[in-house]
């Protein structure tokens, strides 16, 4: 294949380093070039380009018949197994480049001799080189071999350790020995069915008895550098039922909007996109390593931005730019079919294209890929969900992009607005059912979020402060006395005049 090389007017090179290009000056840094050589094969392949300066300025090797020949020998010498690159000699602007083009490898892991298989194995994260983790070598030894970790039998795990009838309802059909061997989710050992760790991700009601990290850490940030955690939720059990509880938490921390048209009809509109976030976790869900890499998968809810985190990265072969253009590979084939069984997946690489779309007809940009050490993470940017940034129109609702004008509340998923959970005031706000003996309390004099709480008969807990005082707040019912310091242990809340022209009609009758 050419080199695809292009320069700029002051001769420097175009395209940056990345997951399958890199650029070096020469081959001084031995060390350097062989990571590089070996990061490639056991990664996606790439293009390793000597001859070109820091700064992407093209000024070509000296003696480029006898760097050719040393590479070549650097690389025959130090790595195992052996690795053959296509290393030629190139022509760009009157100047001699040295290329190494490294496939993806068939015999991973690919690592240095002198520090050995789970010393000297790297692969390629973004334009870096990193030292694979035992885990990480293990998983590339499988997959050279055609072998998945969720093929293979699960540890002390045994038949009786699955949940078949708790299997039977989430296919919706019977479940026998035939069906399991078809999912792969069990483990010819020695004449006996085992589960496999595919079966204990799908079966158990506890995987993470057997697999630490089969699991979904999920956490609500609020404000700068992820210090104030006012959510956060442990997600446990077989890994297609942590679908619906993801969902259920980014739910819990949205905001549901009622918007009412000519018809009188109430429409749900969420404050966040749950189509494309939800296919995201099924992502994170099918493809992540569920191996030892430290970590559960992860999901966090901030501010301006929820993103989720995958332990293992991206499997052998695959870039980031082949996920955008919808090609696939899984990491785990005996998820994937469970998923695809569910209608979760297709199997057929859409997912990604459909999200970015998806968004962007959202009005949302892209989301962001970045690969870490042995982790993947996809980012979607949405509005600001600070409760207390939401701008309110003239006539006290909160305004939605594009200005629509809706009413909203700060519901979970499961609460029904009904005449028994909501009360609506006269200026059209609605407020919980411990909405009027909050206003009650602070309109006796400033009192804390606790002592609102308490009147109220409800726990002083941040859930609840965010259902039933923060939206009185927002709605201009109730107000801080110290509004620059929304956090501060000093903080107490009055009532507003608004409020108590609120507080007077709760008492006189519900508008609902």
């Amino acid at each position: 294949m050419p080199l695809e090389l292009s320069l700029d007017e002051s001769g420097r090179v175009v395209r940056p380093e990345g997951k399958t290009r890199e650029y070096k000056l020469n081959l001084a840094s031995k060390d350097r070039v062989l990571q590089t050589v070996v990061a490639f094969a056991n990664s996606a392949g790439g293009e390793l380009v000597v001859g070109v300066r820091d700064d992407a300025t093209v000024v070509g090797v000296g003696e480029p018949l006898t760097e050719q020949d040393r590479l070549s020998r650097m690389v025959a010498d130090s790595i195992k197994p052996q690795l053959a690159p296509l290393i030629e000699l190139v022509t760009v602007a009157g100047k001699t480049l040295l290329v190494a083009s490294v496939p993806l490898g068939s015999q991973r892991p690919y690592y240095l001799k002198a520090s050995g298989r789970y010393g000297g194995t790297y692969y390629r994260s973004g334009a870096d080189n990193l030292q694979a983790g035992a885990s990480m070598v293990d998983e590339l030894a499988l997959s050279s071999r055609g072998r998945t970790f969720d093929k293979l039998p699960c540890g002390d795990a045994k038949m009786e350790d699955l949940d078949l009838v708790g299997l039977a309802a989430l296919l919706g059909r019977e479940v026998n020995e035939s069906t399991l061997r078809t999912l792969r989710l069990v483990y010819d050992d020695q004449g006996r069915m085992v589960p496999s760790n595919g079966g204990v991700l799908v079966a158990s009601p506890h995987p993470e008895t057997f697999l630490p990290h089969a699991w979904v850490q999920c956490a609500r940030f609020r404000g700068p550098g992820r210090r104030n955690i006012t959510d956060q939720a442990s997600v446990y059990g077989p890994i297609p039922l942590a679908v619906d509880k993801v969902m259920d938490f980014l739910k819990r921390n949205a905001f549901l909007s009622a918007e009412f048209g000519d018809k009188p009809r109430r429409v749900d509109v969420w404050s966040i996109p749950l189509d494309p976030l939800k296919e995201l976790v099924v992502n994170a869900l099918v493809h992540s390593s569920y191996a030892d890499h430290g970590t559960p998968i992860k999901v966090a809810f901030e501010d301006e931005a929820i993103w989720i985190e995958s332990p293992g990265g991206l499997v052998p072969g695959m870039t980031v730019e082949k996920m955008r253009r919808g090609e696939s590979s899984s990491r785990n084939p005996v998820l994937a079919r469970v998923f695809r069984e569910l209608d979760l997946i297709e199997e057929w690489g859409t997912g990604i294209p459909e999200v970015i779309q998806s968004l962007k007809a959202a009005g949302l940009p892209e989301p962001d890929f970045y690969e870490s050490r042995e982790r993947l993470r996809i980012t979607v940017h949405i509005q600001n969900h600070d409760p207390l940034k939401f701008r309110l129109g003239s006539d006290g609702r909160r305004v939605m992009p594009r200005e629509r004008q809706v009413r909203r509340e700060m519901l979970k998923p499961s609460v029904q607005v009904s005449k028994s959970s909501v009360y609506v005031s006269k200026q059209g706000v609605y407020v919980s059912k411990h909405g009027p003996a909050i206003l009650a309390a602070a309109s006796r004099g400033p009192a804390s979020r606790r002592d609102l709480l308490m009147a109220a008969g409800i726990a002083a807990v941040p859930v609840n402060y965010r259902r039933h005082i923060l939206p009185l707040v927002e709605s201009g019912l109730l107000a801080m006395t110290a509004p620059d310091s929304p956090t501060s242990p000093s903080q107490r809340y009055v009532v507003t005049d608004k409020g108590r022209e609120a507080l007077v009609s709760f008492a006189q009758k519900d508008d609902i």
